[in-house]
């Protein structure tokens, strides 16, 4: 029998942000894609802001402080997006 090996508390290695994605990919292998149009601050911001981002902790959340956005890779993975008007 197998048994899947997943981190107890996921945590970013590393982000990319495209025109329509966020993509981040965990330490533990997985990696998630992220509609950007989920978060609007995100969507808004240039390419320079969105390159601008601090991962949090080690690694469990992501802080972009030009534009004042954080997300939690938990939310991420739960399927969280924020429905806050901006």
């Amino acid at each position: 029998m197998s048994t899947l090996a997943v981190e107890p508390h996921p945590l970013a290695q590393s982000v990319k942000i495209t025109d329509e994605e966020l993509i981040v990919s965990l330490v533990d292998g997985r990696r998630l894609a992220v509609p950007l149009a989920w978060f609007p601050r995100l969507a808004r911001a240039t390419p320079e802001q969105r390159a601008h981002f601090e991962l949090l902790g080690e690694g469990e959340g992501i802080h972009w402080p030009e534009i004042d956005e954080d997300l939690s890779i938990a939310g991420l993975l739960l399927g969280a997006h924020p429905a806050r008007p901006d």
